[in-house]
């Protein structure tokens, strides 16, 4: 009885504080490996803005002093110049707006695997959140037994004090009863266990809350792990054009101005004291053995590789939708069959119990018909929540975010 107060005590206090499924999957959006991707989608978009930036006008400063022990015309005895240089491509071959889409795309790429990460996440905590549920049922159906067990135990030794019974039927409830302590353990472990990974996963200790529901009215979107290889695929497109880039010219502008502090010793020597120089320059790299070409061709054929990929990664993302909703249809008739199961295996233990009081049937029927009673009750609670589970299968083969569907 006192086990039974605290286990009955020990969830009401899980229930009345713990984290519902929907807080679970709160927490575990922000641990560290999510946390890390994010970290890696803003590192490329400040790298994208500096590439941005470094294709923007330049200036540039810069000042000389010089000293020499024999004076030229353009040597001065002493003197210091300042220059400012401003410069910028006007034309790379459409190399610039290549990267620009290169790594907008990638930037899509890293948001869309970041999303999947988290909704591979969610798919996980509900996992271990009905499992827990399973578990939690398994015990509370073992206590059950337990307590059967232990009076039936009670009434055997009273029983055997007057000689009614031999102490063999005592001793095989007695073994009964101690197996189904030690499994009453084992499904203790295994709770113990999963709020362990729960904790590993949100990085908060964790007790659970009454059971969710999950919703499955959606319809099919295009997963984001296959977005991502989309938009991955697209960057690489984009790199074959930036290198295809070195086969055209490119045109920079230029202006610098510069002046002048030079002192010469012969006053036959002048120069500037200001100058202003402005120039447009082409350059056309129009042999390169073939470098520029095989290096397009390469980066158009990890573009056709990643065509491959997607193409596959699609076809395997359809079957496993449909895998998920046959195993869907397959969990609701193990609930029909489980429940049928639990009915039967009631009304024989009814029977057999009955018979067992007066004398009639032998103990190991009893025990055996016992024990079928509550792990029917158990697969039974199971089968619900392996439903549930299905449910968020569902969902995340259908590309949909699980947590939206949470009851």
């Amino acid at each position: 009885m006192i086990k039974k107060l605290l286990f009955t005590s020990l969830v009401g206090v899980s229930t009345l504080y713990g984290e519902t499924l929907s807080e679970l999957i709160n927490l575990s959006q922000n641990n560290a490996h999510i946390n890390g991707e994010k970290l890696q989608v803003e590192a490329l978009n400040e790298e994208y803005k500096s590439y941005k930036n470094s294709n923007l006008p330049n200036i540039e400063i810069g000042g000389t002093y010089i000293a020499t022990n024999q004076e030229t015309i353009s040597v001065p005895n002493n003197g210091t110049s300042a220059y400012a240089k401003a410069s910028f491509v006007l034309y790379d071959g459409d190399k610039r707006s290549s990267q620009y889409e290169s790594y907008e795309y990638n930037i899509k790429s890293s948001n869309y695997k970041l999303e999947q990460t988290k909704n591979n996440i969610a798919l996980s905590i509900v996992a271990y959140y009905f499992n827990y549920q399973t578990l939690i049922s398994q015990k509370e159906a073992k206590q059950k037994e337990i307590e059967t067990l232990q009076a039936q135990k009670q009434r055997l030794e009273n029983f055997l004090a007057v000689g009614n019974i031999t102490s063999d039927q005592v001793d095989k409830i007695d073994s009964s009863l101690q197996g189904a302590i030690v499994a009453s353990h084992e499904i203790e472990l295994q709770i113990q266990t999963v709020l362990h990974d729960l904790q590993y996963i949100t990085g908060k200790e964790i007790t659970i809350s009454d059971k969710a529901s999950i919703n499955t009215n959606t319809e099919q979107k295009i997963r984001a792990d296959i977005k991502a290889l989309e938009a991955a695929s697209l960057a690489q497109l984009s790199n074959v054009e930036s290198a295809k880039s070195g086969l055209y010219p490119q045109i920079t502008i230029n202006d610098t101005y510069s002046m002048y502090d030079y002192n010469y010793d012969n006053n036959d020597y002048t120069n500037p004291e200001n100058q202003n120089i402005a120039s447009i320059n082409l350059a056309w790299n129009i042999f390169d053995f073939g470098a520029t070409k095989q290096k397009a061709n390469a980066q158009y054929k990890q573009y056709l590789a990643s065509q491959k990929n997607l193409e596959y990664e699609k076809n395997k993302a359809n079957i496993e939708l449909k895998l998920a909703l046959k195993s869907y249809e397959i969990a609701k008739l193990k609930i029909e069959a489980a429940h049928a199961n639990v009915k039967a295996a009631n009304s024989t233990f009814e029977v057999i119990e009955s018979q067992y009081q007066n004398g009639v049937m032998d103990n190991v029927t009893y025990l055996d018909a016992l024990s079928s009673k509550y792990n029917a009750q158990s697969v039974y609670e199971k089968s619900k929540n392996d439903l549930e589970i299905q449910k968020a299968k569902i969902l995340y083969y259908s590309g949909a975010n699980i947590q939206e569907f949470i009851q």
